[in-house]
């Protein structure tokens, strides 16, 4: 089942539509029966006094002018009881055919009653274009209370998808994109006062990831100094094999800092790409081509601009990444601009798809198997190059984590980092 979904200016539109209605039914019927009650009354009040008139003409002549009867056999009930105390009464009778009948009556001496039955259609038919009118000035309303509400709310709609798409624009890392230029200066309502939040709320956290990254980056200064002498000073230990194991661990230590500090220098968008014109396949045979492990498969040349520097690196930690997480055989297809890096290990892990690379988490519990920096520094490299990077895993046929580069044919707009 698809759910489609309802945009603020429709909700607004309907909202208006259905106040809308709702005031002009209770005024046309307010007004429908006033005009009616007052229609009815003064019926009733011309009838009296014809009634009147009548009776002083009989009473004096004995005639029966105006239709007037003389003990009328259809004379209703409650009129007959409401003349009961010698007095004149006036009676509403309703048959369904629109104009109700306007009875009025008297007694007269002998114990007669006088009385008098008018059909006011005149009047009805007053009351009918009344209510045609109505009806037509309900509609009028309607619609433009409907016309109003879809004017304004897709004004207000407008900024909000202004607002949404420069959010999404920080939230990519376009530190000088703010959402009060991009809807306009010059509403002030809610929209505005969300955008000024908003702005504030990028401020604060482009001031902290900026410290974060200066802090990060200079630790990482710092150790590099000490770290290379310990580097030197390994060297010159005597062979052995605790000497070897320091060796390792002071190189592994030298490559996390040297990998720290990539990161924080893609953090910091400072970063240019060197670009030239590449033939994607040679390139590939060329730097990847030694590795006995990966099999190159080429589909399609194809010839893009780009950082091959940056590109290697790419490549290289993607990788880094299949021999260390992954499983044998190891794919490299090169099909125009787009490589494939396929493993046929256990795949990414699910944190990994759902958020994308992130610095010291690597989906494994041993630590030993990584920092978690490799897929962070291709993808940060990546945004560098105007490239696309994505992860997924095979499930179809046996397995295994697929890393999807898309590069660009042509030169990326800023030629620089995120």
């Amino acid at each position: 089942m698809v759910i489609r979904r309802i945009g603020l200016r429709w909700k607004l539109s309907a909202a208006i539509a259905v106040v809308s209605a709702l005031v002009a039914l209770a005024l046309s019927l307010l007004v429908h029966n006033a005009a009616r009650a007052s229609m009815l009354d003064n019926s009733r009040d011309v009838q009296d006094e014809r009634l009147k008139f009548a009776l002083r003409i009989y009473t004096s002549s004995g005639q029966l002018p105006f239709g007037t009867k003389l003990d009328d056999p259809t004379l209703p009930r409650a009129l007959k009881k409401a003349i009961g105390h010698a007095r004149r009464a006036t009676y509403l009778q309703e048959d369904g055919s629109g104009a109700p009948w306007v009875w009025a009556a008297s007694p007269v001496e002998g114990g007669h009653v006088v009385s008098l039955r008018t059909h006011y259609t005149d009047r009805y038919r007053v009351l009918s274009n009344l209510d045609r009118s109505l009806r037509i000035g309900s509609v009028v309303v309607v619609a433009s209370g409907t016309l109003l509400g879809i004017l304004i709310g897709a004004q207000l709609s407008q900024r909000l998808r202004k607002a949404a798409v420069a959010a999404r624009e920080v939230a990519g890392g376009q530190t000088r994109v703010r959402v009060r230029d991009a809807i306009g200066r010059n509403a002030r309502d809610e929209t505005d006062e969300l955008a000024t939040a908003v702005d504030a709320m990028a401020d604060a956290l482009q001031r902290r990831l900026e410290a974060e990254r200066r802090v990060t980056a200079d630790i990482a200064h710092e150790l590099r100094t000490p770290v290379t002498g310990l580097v030197t000073a390994a060297e010159l230990l005597p062979s052995g094999r605790p000497s070897e194991l320091v060796r390792d661990r002071v190189q592994v230590l030298r490559t996390l800092i040297e990998d720290v500090l990539e990161v924080s220098r893609l953090d910091g968008a400072a970063e240019r790409a060197e670009l030239q014109d590449v033939a994607l396949a040679q390139f590939v045979r060329r730097r990847v081509g030694v590795a006995p492990d990966v099999s190159i498969v080429v589909v399609e040349e194809a010839l893009v601009r780009t950082d091959p520097r940056r590109l290697e690196r790419i490549l290289g930690n993607l990788l880094a990444n299949a021999r260390r997480h992954g499983a044998p055989p190891i794919e490299l297809t090169v099909q125009g601009p787009v490589l494939r890096v396929r493993d046929h290990g256990p795949g990414f892990p699910q944190t990994l798809l759902a958020e994308g690379p992130s610095r010291f988490r690597t989906g494994a519990s041993d630590r030993a198997s990584g920092h978690g920096l490799g897929l962070t520094i291709a993808a940060g490299q990546a945004r560098v190059l105007g490239a696309k990077l994505t992860f997924r895993n095979d499930e179809e046929s046996g397995g295994g984590g697929i890393a999807v580069l898309w590069l660009p044919r042509e030169a990326p707009p800023r030629a620089g980092g995120a």
